[in-house]
């Protein structure tokens, strides 16, 4: 498969959320070769989406003349995106939500029912698309944290969606860590191993992934700098 990584981390390759993409790809490899590119986002030159709907009247042609053109036509040659990020505000860096802002010269300005919501019909067939969520945070847990991104992530991708959310994930760039963080890349490459067999990964899997590394109260004691 070919697969895009939309790195939306200012640290690039050393971004805490890389480690776990990293691991997630390391074992899809080892079910097949996979074609992956990584775009580093704060690399890219991308202009503000101006709200001006012209490459929605106009078959897809942006007013912005930027990386952005490629971009759109790196995402539709590929069969799965994975969107790497830390959470920023409840929410994607700001670099990779401008991306995201200026996918809109795939869709159009008619309308039509999905559900019981309306989206618009898109101007490019990317149907084909399969979309991961890799998202990592620095509190100890996922509750009330994670939700607000995930939300956008499932109506800005509606379909074909699997979404992996690690709390704690500064440990990742610790060496001390490791003795915690060895065993939870290794469940992270058994989830990519998941994925490129069945396109979906076990539940329980994820529930591991999800879940704290050390205990809530310890890893706030030393992020706090208060370990006895």
């Amino acid at each position: 498969m070919k697969i895009l990584v939309l790195n939306g981390s200012p640290k690039k390759e050393k971004s805490d959320t890389m480690h776990v993409t990293r691991a997630f790809l390391e074992g899809m490899n080892e079910v097949s070769p996979q074609e992956v590119h990584t775009i580093h986002i704060v690399d890219k030159h991308i202009e503000y989406c101006a709200g001006c709907f012209a490459c929605m009247r106009n078959g897809g042609d942006c007013i912005h003349n930027d990386d952005m053109r490629g971009i759109l036509e790196e995402i539709l040659e590929s069969d799965v995106l994975i969107l790497n990020y830390p959470l920023y505000c409840y929410g994607m860096p700001a670099p990779l939500k401008a991306l995201i802002d200026r996918t809109l010269p795939l869709s159009s300005m008619a309308m039509q029912k999905v559900g019981d919501r309306y989206e618009h019909v898109g101007q490019a067939d990317f149907s084909h698309l399969k979309y991961v969520m890799i998202c990592g945070c620095g509190f100890p847990n996922s509750k009330h944290n994670f939700e607000p991104a995930v939300a956008q992530f499932k109506l800005c991708f509606p379909n074909n969606h699997t979404i992996i959310t690690v709390p704690e994930s500064p440990m990742f760039n610790a060496p001390e860590a490791e003795v915690v963080t060895v065993p939870r890349l290794k469940l992270v490459k058994e989830a990519g191993r998941q994925y490129a067999k069945n396109g979906a990964i076990r539940d329980d899997l994820i529930a591991q992934i999800t879940s704290p590394m050390i205990p809530e109260t310890q890893y706030a004691q030393i992020a706090n700098g208060t370990v006895k």
